[in-house]
């Protein structure tokens, strides 16, 4: 969001409602006191709302995160939510696309390995292509298996 950063203070503080309101009327600075920056309300907010522990444990579920019977899509989706508690294990594109490759399933996991990409979004690209030309040649081979019984 480009916007000057008191702004972005006021923007957001107006949108809080229950709990994060009340929360921010004991916080907020009182009149004469310096406003607070936008990267101290992110501090604030990650303490409040995102304790320690809480971390600690998106981030071992991110390190244990695999694909199962998801689609490559709701896999990235939960990938890239566990990701924002783990900003350490995915520091840069490379030990990004690491994680996300461990946690595919291993037919996916198998074609993406021999290749090299750029970017994260390159890879899942990829992924998704390689899963949806499985499910239809997993498709088309059921298909034949019940014309070959039909016709035996």
């Amino acid at each position: 969001m480009d916007c000057l950063e008191g702004f972005k203070v006021r923007l957001v503080t107006h949108q809080f409602e229950k709990e994060a309101e009340f929360w921010w009327g004991t916080i907020k600075p009182r009149a004469g006191e310096p406003a607070l920056t936008w990267k101290q309300l992110k501090t604030l907010m990650d303490a409040q709302y995102y304790p320690r522990d809480m971390k600690r444990a998106k981030e071992q579920e991110l390190l244990h995160l695999k694909q199962g019977q998801t689609s490559v899509t709701e896999y990235a989706a939960k990938f890239n939510e566990l990701s924002r508690f783990a900003l350490n294990q995915v520091a840069t594109e490379e030990m990004k696309m690491d994680h996300f490759e461990q946690g595919l399933k291993g037919p996916i996991k198998k074609m993406i390995a021999g290749h090299v990409f750029m970017s994260f979004q390159e890879m899942y690209q990829r992924a998704v292509k390689i899963a949806r030309v499985i499910d239809e040649t997993e498709a088309e081979s059921r298909q034949i298996g019940q014309a070959k019984r039909k016709f035996s």
